[in-house]
């Protein structure tokens, strides 16, 4: 089994518990207007991996992660490649490695047998998803991504449905998703999942306009500044993150 592999990260802080070993695949179908890895939408120009060669990049660094840390498989989106995240967290199980899947769930589809059945096999070996809920409203997340946010809100039903954790990760994007209404039905929403363990609010940032340049890509948000600390504390208790906005 092998994976297209946009590059790998040891040390990574953020990307789940502890310190964690990232590997970033390529190719996703969303297309969000905040994206800041547009050079992993496509797999052109790919590097090739076996799971065996990925899981040996791994152990390199292990005595870093192994204490609270693991590996986290990001994109890109990483299940556009399923079949080799599932061998590939398959095999990290078999080190005891804590395995961290950072995604949208936007290829789930409850209603598609042959595929359920792998998300079935991949949540056997993943011990934490980081879900990226985008937009709450379907039309706005169609404006913001270019697809609808049914797979995504279906897939964290079918996580918090098959107890297993979930980080909910949220971009704060000022005139898109800072938005009282929004932030409280995503609250809403969140609160019927019984397997949420923590609600990330990540301010919109504007580092990856660069590589839109290098790529010849039009960035959209040029002109949409990142939230204020108030505006990111007031989006955070919106979203019961923090109890208080003094």
């Amino acid at each position: 089994m092998e994976g297209k592999i946009h590059s790998f990260f040891a040390g990574g802080t953020v990307d789940g518990p502890g310190i964690r070993f990232v590997i970033f695949l390529k190719g996703c179908p969303l297309r969000c207007l905040y994206c800041h890895n547009p050079d992993t939408w496509t797999q052109d120009g790919a590097e090739i991996h076996s799971v065996d060669s990925v899981v040996s990049q791994a152990l390199k660094y292990r005595g870093y992660f192994e204490n609270g840390g693991g590996v986290t498989v990001t994109g890109g989106e990483p299940l556009v490649q399923i079949d080799f995240v599932i061998e590939l967290f398959k095999k990290l199980k078999e080190y005891n490695i804590h395995t961290a899947l950072d995604t949208s769930g936007i290829i789930f589809d409850k209603d598609n047998q042959e595929l359920l059945k792998k998300f079935d096999e991949l949540i056997k070996y993943t011990d934490l998803v980081l879900l990226d809920i985008k937009h709450i409203d379907e039309k706005e997340h169609i404006k913001l991504t270019g697809k609808s946010n049914k797979n995504i809100l279906d897939f964290a039903r079918y996580l918090s449905n098959n107890n297993k954790d979930i980080w909910i990760r949220h971009v704060l994007v000022p005139g898109i998703t800072l938005n009282d209404e929004f932030l409280a039905k995503t609250k809403e929403f969140i609160d019927s999942l019984k397997t949420v363990k923590k609600i990330e609010v990540l301010p919109y940032h504007t580092m990856g306009i660069v590589k839109y340049q290098n790529l010849g890509i039009e960035y959209r948000l040029k002109d949409t500044l990142p939230p204020t600390k108030e505006e990111v504390r007031h989006a955070k208790y919106l979203l019961g993150v923090i109890k208080d906005v003094a």
